[in-house]
């Protein structure tokens, strides 16, 4: 024999305080129900099954049931026979078998407290139950206790609805949803159900968002499942579920129930931009441009068309995981469609370009924006500046310059690098330095290393090595992290400038900074050395480098030309004992130095073989 709860039934008009305890001789059970109710004879004289199927009305069924409910597990009944003037509410717990002992009908008793004189109302409000009744009905609550959860797929309390109409009833639980009344509308959907009453499709995704909105995700995938089986799902839907379930149990899960509803014909044709929308925004969190691809093309094979939401997604994703020629595509099949793109697709874009060199297409898309009256901003400023540098357009690069002062940007390192770098490759040395110059009085806090560098560039190219070493002495008085390549820079300057004893110094210096000389700054101080015509320090700096070819083969060559041809063929056996294979130019010099010396050999003749022959 199992557990049942006891209920009290009160008269409309009967006090508060009388009360007693019922007992009934038809007991009944429904399956799935949890609860066994007992009457009085007033309704045992039709003997029919009764059973709490709606808020604040008891009502008697016949024993006909109809399918198992898909939210509440309960079975739903027909034929209801309505009980006027009499209230209750059941919590229900386990279910009496018939034929059980009446034991416990015995020593059941309906344990009213005093002090409990409040009216529960149902969550929607004060309903009138009765017709025609002057006095409203009592409502008696059994106390729950224990805290709130985050799943309430337990709950079980199902009311009696007057009104039944189905619009009217998708309303409350509309505004139920929006109020964030997710148990009370989870109640009025149970309580429908069991009534063969059912919201429309706007209730249910209202419902369906509102649960997921509070983190109930098993409830809200209970109601989803709901809505599948009664065809009840749109594009909206699947977004909701999808979005939620990404960020409840990540994007990988959402990905694979993605796929799996694609296996689905009649879910996949439900399926609208907006949920390839939604995959697409959930693929780019993790960087999964694969599968961002994958939807892009699936979305146009099944004949849904982007919109702005889905060309900006796929340009932002394939601009962050570096597929520039992705982006430019998307781009392209944008403005195909007549789709106006957003500012920050246009900044994205422009940055796209200026990765893969294409300054024309970014300078158009830069010139589009101004004329729709967007205002770019400071980075997508710089990276045309910097584009437009990188391919020798400084003319180009200093309009874009003066058009971002004019948009209200201040130039930052970014922009002075750019510039810098434009003048050194438009081969403006004087104009570099005169700009580093300008920078440096005007915003010395905003000289950092890379600026010194450009400087230190264009030093090197002018041979301006008094210049440099200034420079390089700045740099060390403002703490700076040298680097190897800064001194390579100083050190080609000396040997522009014809300056060995500089450059060797500048090295033994670099090496007292504890910096570690790189394969360049070797070449630099070989060329140098030999055009200072310092052998002894050539042959040192040779012993203390790594073998290197690149080092052998500078060195050789310039011992041919500085006519060092003994010495030249010495460095050139050390590099083959050393395995080093010389370079076309080097194995040129040495063969024709080696002719020339068999033919000097060869016409070099001992005097008395000479004399002999005659």
């Amino acid at each position: 024999m199992q557990t049942s709860v006891s209920i009290m039934i009160l008269p409309n008009g009967s006090p508060p305080h009388s009360y007693s305890s019922f007992s009934c001789e038809h007991r009944f059970h429904f399956h799935r129900l949890h609860c066994c109710l007992r009457v009085n004879s007033a309704l045992n004289a039709g003997k029919k099954y009764a059973i709490f199927n709606a808020f604040g009305m008891v009502s008697i069924f016949l024993p006909k049931m109809s399918p198992m409910s898909l939210i509440t597990g309960f079975k739903k009944v027909e034929n209801p026979l309505i009980v006027p003037n009499m209230v209750a509410t059941v919590e229900y717990g386990l279910f009496c078998e018939e034929g059980e002992e009446d034991e416990l009908g015995q020593i059941e008793k309906v344990r009213f407290q005093s002090h409990i004189v409040e009216q529960a109302l149902p969550p929607w409000g004060n309903l009138a139950l009765c017709n025609g009744s002057d006095s409203e009905p009592v409502v008696v609550n059994q106390p729950q206790s224990g805290p709130k959860d985050k799943v309430i797929s337990d709950v079980n309390t199902i009311h009696y609805l007057e009104e039944r109409d189905e619009e009217m009833l998708s309303k409350r639980i509309l505004v139920l949803s929006r109020r964030n009344k997710f148990r009370s509308a989870m109640e009025l959907l149970k309580s429908m159900e069991l009534l063969g009453l059912y919201p429309n499709l706007h209730a249910c995704n209202s419902l369906l968002s509102c649960l997921l909105r509070n983190g109930l995700l098993d409830d809200g995938l209970r109601v989803f499942e709901f809505m599948k089986a009664k065809q009840m799902t749109t594009g909206h839907t699947y977004s909701l579920i999808l979005k939620a379930v990404a960020n409840a149990k990540g994007c990988g899960t959402a990905l694979q129930m993605f796929i799996a509803m694609e296996g689905d014909c009649k879910v996949k044709n439900n399926f609208d931009t907006i949920v390839y929308n939604t995959m697409i925004s959930i693929s780019g969190r993790v960087n999964n441009w694969h599968e961002t691809l994958r939807l892009w093309r699936c979305m146009k094979a099944n004949g849904h068309g982007g919109t702005q939401i889905t060309y900006c997604l796929l340009v932002s994703i394939f601009v962050r995981c570096s597929q520039n020629d992705l982006a430019l595509d998307a781009y392209n099949e944008m403005v195909e469609k007549k789709i106006e793109p957003r500012i920050d697709t246009m900044q994205a874009i422009i940055g796209a370009c200026t990765k893969e060199g294409e300054w024309s297409f970014a300078l158009s898309v830069f010139q589009s924006m101004l004329n729709s009256g967007l205002k770019p901003n400071a980075i997508a400023c710089n990276a045309l500046i910097n584009c437009l540098g990188k391919a020798g357009e400084d003319k180009l690069a200093f309009k874009i310059y003066d058009i971002m002062k004019s948009l209200g940007h201040s130039p930052d390192t970014y922009t002075w690098n750019a510039l810098l770098t434009a003048l050194y490759r438009a081969n403006r040395h004087d104009d570099a330095l005169q700009l580093f110059a300008s920078i440096k009085n005007d915003q010395d806090s905003k000289l950092n290393l890379h600026l010194y560098n450009i400087a230190l560039m264009a030093c090197s190219k002018l041979g301006l090595w008094d210049r440099a070493l200034q420079l390089l002495w700045q740099m060390e008085a403002s703490e700076m992290s040298i680097s190897a390549a800064s001194y390579n820079h100083v050190i080609s300057a000396c040997e522009m400038a014809r300056k060995p004893d500089v450059a060797l110094q500048v090295y033994e210096h670099m090496v007292h900074q504890k910096c570690t000389p790189d394969t360049f700054i070797y070449l630099s101080l070989l060329r140098v050395c030999i055009w200072g015509s310092l052998w002894d320090e050539v042959e040192e700096i040779l012993n203390q480098a790594a073998p290197d070819v690149s080092l052998y083969n500078a060195a050789i060559q310039g011992l041919c030309l500085r006519g060092k041809i003994e010495s030249a063929k010495k460095l050139y056996m050390k590099m083959r004992k050393s395995n080093l294979q010389p370079d076309g130019k080097t194995r040129a010099l040495m063969l024709q130095n080696l002719r020339k010396d068999s033919i000097k050999r060869r016409y070099k003749r001992p005097f008395w073989h000479r004399k002999r022959k005659k």
